[in-house]
C-alpha cells in the first residue's frame, strides 16, 4: 500500500495560483469553469474567484469554452469522460493516468496518495469508484 501524503490549505493555494498561471497562458479562450464532485469543486471556486470566471452547475452538450477541474488525475478515470474537452488539475500522475490533462500544477512522480484538507484525515488510499464496487 502506498503511504499518504497529507497537502496542507497553504500548498492547494500555491497550486492553485501556478494552475491559474498555466490557465492564463495555455488555454486563454476559457469562459467559465466546471468542477466535477468532489475533489474538483474546491479548487474550482478558488480558480472561478482568481481568475474571474463563472462556475457552471450542470453541462448539457460541449461547450468550447468550459474547462473541467479537479483535483487530481491518478488514474485518469473521472478525467475520460470528459475526452476531448480541457482540463486542469492540481496534481497529476504521469505514470498511472490514462488522461494527460490540458494543463496542471504539478507533476506527481511517487505512488504515494495524496490527501487533500478537504477530504478525511482516515481516507482509504484508493479512489471511490473501485472501493465502492
Amino acid at each position: 500500500m502506498s503511504k499518504k501524503v497529507y497537502v496542507s490549505w497553504s500548498e492547494v493555494e500555491i497550486l492553485v495560483d501556478i494552475l491559474c498561471k498555466e490557465i492564463k497562458k495555455n488555454i486563454p479562450w476559457v469562459e467559465n469553469i466546471k468542477g466535477l464532485p468532489r475533489g474538483g469543486l474546491i479548487p474550482t471556486v478558488m480558480i472561478s474567484h482568481n481568475l474571474d470566471l463563472p462556475m457552471l452547475g450542470n453541462i448539457e452538450g460541449r461547450n468550447e469554452n468550459t474547462l473541467i477541474i479537479d483535483d487530481i488525475a491518478d488514474s485518469g478515470k473521472t478525467l475520460e469522460e470528459y475526452n476531448g474537452w480541457d482540463t486542469a488539475v492540481l496534481h497529476y500522475k504521469p505514470h498511472t493516468s490514462s488522461v494527460i490533462p490540458t494543463v496542471y500544477a504539478n507533476e506527481w512522480k511517487s505512488d504515494d496518495w495524496i490527501v487533500y484538507p478537504w477530504e478525511r484525515e482516515d481516507s482509504k488510499a484508493i479512489q471511490d469508484y473501485i472501493y465502492n464496487k
